[in-house]
């Protein structure tokens, strides 16, 4: 199994550096969560942008379909930030013959107390397992793209009604 790891930005690759919440996007997490892991197969990570997804354009969103349209990898990873995510993937959605999934986390990778590597590990495990299509792996679910949302005042991803 080759998985193209593509990051955005976003809370899952902050770094906070003071009580008033001024942050910068970082580094990837991705890599060293998977290496920590122990993970066997192989990965390669594309640092696309690193922008808080309140701050990505059309512009930004034609760039991530442009790479996820020319990857030759069929499983397809893009952590991204919670906000917009849901948007980005109706971006992708007409691109055929790919498994791409969504992932973000609510707080930092880089803070002990977040679900980072908790959605990590859930988006790779559900990438080798689905079928073509666009997907979000958030709160421990999988959500077709197009049937998902964000619940800001739970926390947390769950099913939009159609």
């Amino acid at each position: 199994m080759n998985i193209q790891i593509f990051t955005t930005g976003g809370t899952f690759d902050k770094v906070y550096y003071d009580a008033l919440s001024d942050f910068k996007i970082g580094d990837p997490m991705a890599p060293q969560i998977l290496q920590e892991a122990g993970v066997t197969f192989d990965f390669q990570v594309e640092s696309l942008l690193k922008k808080d997804s309140l701050e990505l354009t059309d512009e930004d969103r034609a760039l991530i379909r442009e790479k996820v349209a020319a990857c030759p990898a069929k499983h397809i990873l893009i952590t991204h930030g919670t906000d917009t995510m849901t948007n980005t993937a109706e971006v992708l959605k007409d691109i055929p013959g790919k498994v791409i999934l969504f992932t973000g986390a609510m707080q930092p990778a880089r803070m002990r107390l977040t679900d980072a590597p908790f959605n990590l590990g859930v988006a790779i495990g559900a990438l080798q397992c689905l079928p073509d299509g666009i997907y979000v792996a958030m709160s421990g679910r999988i959500f077709e793209a197009g049937k998902v949302k964000k619940n800001r005042a739970a926390g947390r991803f769950e099913a939009s009604a159609d």
